[in-house]
């Protein structure tokens, strides 16, 4: 037992491990990564569209509740697993197995969570490649003056070429595996640096251009203004994205955990994640509905809100098109450090099972991603017709090309990974932490000096997170 321990790279009972890919500097380098994997399109564009479209301060009121009960506690649980066995996922789940006496089987689920993380990365691609073609053609100027149905037409017109989006699909994958190639030191922590500030000050320069529209505090109040009578109608979308939104269930910030120096606090590194990727979706609706507010939208337009409403926004209003190219190089900053934390986990796990090197293995998972993304590239226009999972009066059809009903390629991916595997994935890591890894190994590596703040801890990973994950995955099915 103890020589197949030191054959995945760590010693059994040591708790001063090194992962064999190397450690962030820092605590705060390791903020920043879990920041930028957390902060993504799920932060810039999903959570204020889901503001507008759910009830403004009580979507607001319950998502928080939902980050501080489910996010933190699976964040948590990752977090101390990867840093526990300083693996790749599926290696720290049966490293940690079978020190604890269980069966190394739970790395399977692990597994799964990593091959969830390259499915996503597969059409997360494919939308971080809109966002670059944005920002060209904001720059240019194309729309400025323009009415809301010529921006819709626009929209239809870049996704309804196939070309011209595995063009920008493929740029964005290859600025993530450029990333990802060059390693942890190299690669991932001296780009996170660039990255992530970057990131807050596009963020500010934004917030602070919407506070000069006239409408800033309309935003305010739509955000934060507190209505009872609409908590109910957000209550399983914010439990959702709450859950999400921090990035957990995959794996990525496991891995992540496996670079985290010994000495830094995991719960007070983890809370302060959680509050900065919470802070960042606030500050991108307060920069976002005043904007909106003063070209006389509404804010309920829904998914699309980033690629439609806004773009006709910054159009027409004072130097829009400026703050145009500013808000689509922070979306596709926040989808590229997103990116590079989907592939990661794979390339790890990788690494350690065939010593391939580090670069060649990027290539060929990051290739795989890109031919894969080319099934989502197709579902708007040459394959738009491919229908999956067809329920009609005539019965069920796994496929049929022309139905009017059934998901196309992207929705199949799409349900797949965020309805079905990621609650799965968030699940097995929590109760993994919470049952299996023993009550004196989660002791040991989150080092709580207050007796009741860790009991607070463990019985939020052992139960309130299972119960609100599993109550969000039979919604999510049920839908």
């Amino acid at each position: 037992m103890r020589a197949l321990f030191y054959r995945l790279g760590v010693v059994t009972m040591s708790t001063d491990k090194v992962s064999v890919h190397g450690s962030w500097a820092s605590r705060w380098v390791f903020i920043l990564a879990a920041t930028g994997s957390a902060v993504g399109l799920g932060s810039i564009w999903k959570f204020p569209y889901m503001v507008g479209v759910y009830g403004g301060g009580a979507f607001v009121l319950v998502f928080l509740a939902c980050i501080a009960l489910i996010g933190v506690p699976v964040m948590l649980a990752e977090t101390l697993i990867g840093r526990r066995a300083r693996l790749s996922p599926a290696n720290a789940l049966k490293v940690l197995a079978l020190q604890a006496g269980h069966s190394g089987r739970w790395s399977w689920w692990a597994f799964a969570g990593m091959i969830t993380a390259l499915l996503i990365l597969s059409f997360y691609s494919v939308v971080g490649g809109w966002s670059l073609d944005y920002i060209i053609n904001m720059g240019k100027g194309d729309f400025q003056g323009t009415t809301a149905d010529q921006v819709g037409a626009y929209f239809g017109k870049v996704i309804s070429d196939p070309w011209r989006l595995t063009f920008w699909h493929t740029a964005f994958m290859l600025l993530s595996a450029f990333v990802i190639a060059k390693g942890v030191v190299a690669g991932l922590e001296r780009s996170l640096r660039i990255m992530m500030p970057i990131l807050f000050v596009l963020l500010l320069v934004l917030l602070g251009y919407s506070m000069t529209t006239g409408h800033f505090m309309e935003g305010v109040h739509f955000m934060f203004d507190f209505n009872p009578d609409r908590v109910m109608d957000g209550l399983l979308a914010a439990m959702g994205h709450a859950f999400f939104s921090l990035s957990v269930g995959v794996g990525s910030i496991m891995i992540y955990g496996a670079y985290m120096p010994k000495n830094a606090s995991i719960s007070s590194t983890v809370v302060g994640v959680a509050l900065i990727d919470t802070f960042v979706s606030l500050l991108a609706g307060l920069a976002l509905f005043p904007i909106v507010f003063a070209s006389g939208l509404n804010p309920s337009e829904g998914p699309g809100l980033m690629f439609v409403t806004l773009p006709f926004a910054f159009g027409n209003v004072a130097f829009g098109q400026l703050m145009g190219v500013v808000f689509f190089v922070l979306v596709a900053v926040a989808a590229w450090s997103s990116a590079i934390s989907l592939l990661e986990p794979m390339v790890a796990y990788l690494v350690e099972r065939t010593k391939v090197r580090r670069l060649w293995v990027t290539f060929w998972l990051a290739f795989s991603c890109w031919f894969v993304g080319l099934g989502t590239v197709f579902s708007f226009n040459i394959w738009k017709q491919a229908k999956f999972f067809v329920n009609e009066e005539s019965g069920f059809r796994l496929y049929q090309w022309g139905a009017e009903q059934g998901l196309d390629f992207f929705g199949v991916v799409d349900f797949l990974t965020s309805r079905i595997m990621l609650p799965l994935g968030g699940l097995c890591f929590v109760v993994f932490a919470g049952w299996i890894m023993g009550r004196g190994a989660v002791r040991d590596e989150l080092s709580m000096r207050s007796p009741v703040l860790f009991a607070l801890t463990l019985f939020l990973m052992r139960y309130v997170a299972p119960l609100g994950i599993l109550i969000v995955f039979a919604a999510q099915l049920w839908k």
